[in-house]
């Protein structure tokens, strides 16, 4: 009788806590200091799926959010220090989660247990295109590059969709010029015999 897999938990899988959160759509959890408070919920087809509540502290002496929820029937609370850098463009400040176990920086938190962290923090948790053979992911990256998403075409011919600025082609418009030069060096053919296979 054949083994059933016993495939890990994927990264896709986890719950995600995402800093632009705190950030983004005028909230001001971090624009000054203070103490304030919130609720973040998931859904999964439109269904509530799980709930947290957090608070923010931000002072002038430090800054962390402070998660508090119940997992398994269990209180769980605990903070995780957030720390601000110079944005790399000269705009501002960029905001980052210091993980509580790994102590690495970073945009995203994932659950996978007890308490959100740093994905490194979780051994053998990988992506989802890990899983696949190499064969597969070969076969992806093919169809990939054959076949071109509208949503290409769609940004290339927006109203102000921008090809080039001070004379020169942006980054954007040749990431897209990339993709569709890549998806001509194939025979029109390649997807049929990709589905035969």
């Amino acid at each position: 009788m054949p083994r059933y897999a016993n495939y890990n938990t994927t990264v896709e899988d986890c719950l995600k806590y995402r800093l632009k959160s705190l950030t983004e759509n005028n909230n001001t959890y971090l624009k000054s200091y203070g103490i304030r408070t919130g609720v973040t919920s998931w859904t999964i087809n439109g269904q509530p799926h799980a709930k947290i509540d957090f608070k923010v502290t931000h002072t002038e002496n430090g800054t962390f959010i402070t998660f508090d929820y119940r997992c398994n029937g269990e209180p769980i609370n605990y903070n995780v220090n957030l720390i601000s850098r110079v944005s790399n463009l000269g705009k501002g400040e960029m905001w980052f989660f210091v993980c509580p176990v790994t102590g690495k920086c970073c945009r995203k938190l994932y659950l996978n247990g007890t308490h959100f962290l740093h994905r490194e923090a979780y051994k053998g948790l990988m992506y989802e295109s890990q899983l696949k053979s190499e064969r597969t992911r070969n076969m992806l990256k093919v169809f990939e590059a054959v076949y071109i998403a509208d949503e290409v075409y769609d940004e290339l011919y927006k109203k102000y969709f921008k090809t080039h600025y001070n004379g020169k082609e942006t980054k954007r418009y040749k990431k897209l010029k990339n993709i569709i030069e890549a998806s001509k060096r194939y025979p029109a053919d390649t997807l049929e015999s990709l589905l035969m296979m």
